[in-house]
């Protein structure tokens, strides 16, 4: 186990949830409707909500794996180190994916906070989120 997973279990950051399995399948349905909404956002020149509607297709997804080994996260960091621990350290998921998550995080806050945003940037969140859901996909299938 890793200093950073240990760490957020520790502070409980990162938590065994029961029900966890349960919500799999929603949360994999709030990834794919927050995928549609960045593409119509894209479609409609709105880079920024489409940058955060991005984002938060990642997130969902990634929230779909931890919950199929039974866990919950309450942190977006956490989150982060929960995938590396329970899929890239598996050889289950690429590390390229998660520093995807972790640069989508970062263009979210920057759109969001600060409205710094691009189309290239946009383009570039639906290729990362789409790919990151179609991994979820068949990791928990």
């Amino acid at each position: 186990m890793s200093k950073e997973f240990d760490e957020c279990l520790k502070k409980r950051k990162i938590t065994e949830f029961e029900r966890a399995v349960s919500l799999v399948s929603k949360e994999l349905d709030s990834a794919v409707s927050d995928l549609k909404s960045a593409k119509d956002s894209f479609d409609e020149k709105n880079y920024k909500w489409s940058i955060v509607q991005s984002y938060y297709s990642m997130f969902h997804s990634a929230r779909t794996l931890i919950y199929s080994k039974g866990y919950r996260e309450r942190s977006h960091y956490c989150l982060n180190i929960a995938i590396r621990e329970l899929f890239v350290a598996e050889g289950k998921l690429s590390v390229t994916l998660v520093e995807a998550l972790q640069l989508g995080k970062t263009l979210r806050e920057n759109a969001d906070y600060y409205s710094e945003f691009s189309e290239e940037a946009a383009d570039q969140m639906i290729k990362n989120a789409q790919e990151f859901l179609e991994t979820a996909k068949k990791l928990v299938k």
